[in-house]
């Protein structure tokens, strides 16, 4: 039995047309991205009617899926295919992909939804309705191959792209019938397959851009090329709030190549030639004046005395249970400890870029973004231009990490378009501008408070943080009461906000305060990767491993005394740690750790030794996961390896620090990045227990830094409580 679901006009109906032949669920006909989709020769073939928004069948049977979500590298384009694909039943073989424009998607009343990609949502917070949208274009087939052979749609099944009717042996083509099944009129209701019959989702289908990344046709924002396009380098005051007080224009205004020497806004200087090195030379050369303003003499210095005044500060609540006060003031051992984790920049290897055209009545834009619809908002504002007469073209990300969620790039290349209307201008920020102008990971610190009773049992703990809040800075409508639940991610209440349902607490302690007190410097934040849910794993795992070892008990034992609430949580926790080795002795140092973040359940156990010279080794880190539904089990492994790269990389190197108001690292040379000798070999556990939609890309990264740092106490007996540790003494 298929599961019967009432499906929705925004989910699916966009009405029809008959334009050619074809079935076209979706909008814009035979135009590809130019990205990972793979090329097909329209050349002969009439134009192709639509039908609805999601799949387009050509008339050589091969499937286009059209994906509203970003691709940035994490797979979320073919596992959005495969959702397609299950319930349309075609061949994988034949599957290609396209991104239609932001600007389509508010002309058809937001047909695919959202365009945002970010907190793992771009499978579970989509799979409802591309998975309709498949059934539906599947029932059309059905229909238009019984019509034609005058036989009940019902009789009829479906397999890899061809419709059957085994009472008169007849079979036939979904490109064959695609002309007519889009004259049909689109269902109102369909069937999803339940999980127990999906044979696409949950197996690791390869990749769709697999092979174009190998032999370079993917374009992405760097990459692209236009007839007659210049190019810009630009130069931002790198102090948050600083000003352009004067440049040198004429120094290299008539070098070879300069086209023009501008001030954009009141904060920058941007120099457009006909190659971005030759751009970017001059502007590197150019003698340019700031005026830093009221943050000009701000340091990291002055940055860790505000964290450390928000320990004695009014604080908004998170999570709050008992009389944690009374509890731990009555304990018979009480712990204590501090926290930190510093500021830190995405870095991802394509730095911000983006290319426009404008002129008086139209702007267009190619870029790579995290939310296309944001970026045509940016871009009509900038054009100064009502949004239905402007454009986004999405290109693939060379790394967004949240990053390419802000739009801050993309009006200023619109910006400097409209200096020179009609020309197609790419505005290539440097690694430098990239790492000087960030939306930098939130920097926080945390002062850890946990009582122990005479058999070891925890008695209370409290958790307080002081430090930046993200919704501050970018969304304050959504502060609730003055305090930011994105600051307690993974340690939230259950029914708190809907926002931030998918972070709760997985523990359950007879007395606990989780808090914040808000202390902002002149930093931008921004969502990095996993969020806030990076560091407060690390504060509370580390702090119960700190507990549970003050009470002599095993820290495996020690946490799962405290899950019968939360099997799940339990499950993969003890997964992690058995196939991890927990209680080998091997001569090697082992540490756990487990959250519950964007909706997934995920463990790790890392296996690491430190030499006499205090030489860190990773051996290995054992992760577990249990994201409800695995769509695509290979991708899912390499979304954890990635993950941990990018954790790890922050762990032992990266972190921005500030002298004179703006950022001491300004490229991968003091910025540092994990190389291969660097990286642990990593065991995936996919533990899929069904019933919900998980992340993977974002909560697997917050358990890889804990697991470390714990096993690197089991070790030699030393904690490390300020992040990174590559100025730290690990020797015991």
């Amino acid at each position: 039995m298929r599961n019967r679901i009432n499906f929705s006009r925004r989910g699916f109906i966009v009405g029809t047309s008959a334009l050619g032949a074809g079935l076209s669920l979706g909008v814009l006909s035979g135009c590809k991205s130019g990205s990972d989709a793979k090329p097909i020769d329209y050349s002969n073939l009439p134009p192709n009617p639509e039908v609805n928004a999601w799949v387009h069948i050509h008339h050589d049977d091969t499937v286009t899926v059209r994906i509203a979500r970003s691709e940035m590298g994490q797979g979320t384009s073919t596992g959005l295919a495969q959702l397609v694909a299950e319930e349309l039943e075609c061949d994988w073989e034949k599957i290609a992909i396209e991104f239609p424009p932001p600007g389509e998607n508010l002309r058809r009343d937001r047909v695919w939804g959202s365009y945002s990609t970010g907190g793992s949502q771009g499978l579970r917070g989509s799979q409802q309705y591309v998975r309709e949208g498949g059934a539906a274009a599947r029932l059309m087939l059905i229909q238009a191959a019984a019509d034609q052979w005058n036989v009940p749609a019902e009789e009829c099944t479906t397999e890899k792209g061809i419709i059957l009717h085994k009472a008169s042996n007849s079979e036939i083509n979904y490109g064959a019938v695609a002309e007519a099944a889009s004259k049909l009129t689109p269902p109102t209701e369909v069937n999803l397959k339940p999980a127990k019959d999906w044979t696409v989702i949950g197996q690791p289908v390869k990749r769709l851009d697999t092979a174009d990344k190998l032999n370079g046709k993917l374009v992405y924002g760097a990459d692209l090329a236009m007839d007659g396009m210049l190019m810009a380098s630009i130069k931002a005051c790198p102090i948050l709030g600083g000003k352009l007080k004067s440049f040198d224009a004429a120094s290299i205004e008539n070098r070879l190549g300069i086209k023009k020497v501008m001030k954009l806004g009141d904060n920058a200087v941007v120099v457009i030639a006909d190659s971005w090195w030759t751009a970017n030379s001059a502007i590197e050369d150019m003698d340019i004046e700031w005026d830093g303003g009221q943050y000009a003499n701000y340091s990291s210095r002055d940055i860790e005395q505000l964290l450390n005044d928000g320990f004695s500060s009014e604080s908004g609540t998170g999570n709050k249970g008992g009389d944690v006060d009374s509890a731990i003031d009555n304990s018979a051992k009480v712990i204590e400890a501090i926290y930190g984790v510093p500021s830190q920049n995405h870095a991802p290897m394509e730095p911000m870029n983006a290319t426009a055209l404008w002129t008086a009545d139209k702007c267009e834009v190619w870029c790579p973004t995290q939310n296309g619809e944001s970026a045509l908002a940016a871009a009509s504002e900038a054009a100064e231009l009502p949004i239905d007469k402007c454009e986004v073209h999405k290109l693939l990300l060379g790394g967004g990490f949240g990053r390419r969620g802000m739009t801050d790039f993309v009006t200023q290349a619109v910006m400097i378009a409209k200096e020179m209307p009609g020309i197609p201008i790419k505005l290539q920020w440097s690694r430098e501008e990239d790492m000087r102008q960030g939306f930098y990971h939130p920097i926080t610190k945390a002062q850890m408070r946990g009582g122990l009773d005479e058999n070891g049992k925890l008695t209370g703990i409290d958790l307080k943080i002081s430090g930046q809040s993200i919704l501050a800075a970018l969304m304050p409508s959504m502060l609730v009461n003055g305090t930011d639940a994105f600051a307690f991610q993974g340690l939230l209440p259950s029914g708190l906000n809907p926002m931030v349902e998918d972070q709760t607490l997985k523990y359950t302690f007879p007395n606990f305060h989780f808090h914040h007190a808000m202390k902002n410097p002149p930093i931008r934040p921004g969502f990095w990767r996993g969020v806030n849910l990076n560091q407060n794993a690390i504060y509370l795992d580390c702090f119960l491993d700190e507990m549970a070892h003050a009470a002599e008990r095993d820290p495996l034992e020690f946490r799962l005394s405290m899950m019968d609430d939360y099997p799940k949580m339990a499950a993969v926790l003890k997964a992690a740690a058995e196939k991890g080795g927990w209680k080998q002795d091997d001569g090697k140092a082992r540490g756990l750790a487990c959250i519950y973040g964007f909706g997934s359940y995920v463990a790790a156990c890392a296996e690491v030794s430190v030499s006499d010279e205090g030489k860190l080794k990773m051996h290995k880190i054992t992760a577990a996961t249990d994201c409800g539904h695995a769509a695509n089990p290979q991708q899912i492994e390499a979304q954890v390896e990635g993950s941990f790269v990018y954790g790890l990389s922050a762990m032992l190197f990266q972190e921005i620090t500030y002298e004179n108001g703006e950022p001491v690292q300004t490229n991968f040379h003091n910025y540092n990045s994990m190389r291969i000798a660097d990286m642990p070999e990593v065991e995936t556990i996919i533990m899929p227990s069904g019933g919900f939609w998980g992340g993977v890309g974002e909560p697997t990264i917050a358990v890889a830094a804990p697991a470390v740092l714990n096993a690197i106490f089991a070790a030699t007996g030393k904690r490390i409580r300020q992040l990174p540790i590559k100025d730290q003494d690990l020797r015991g």
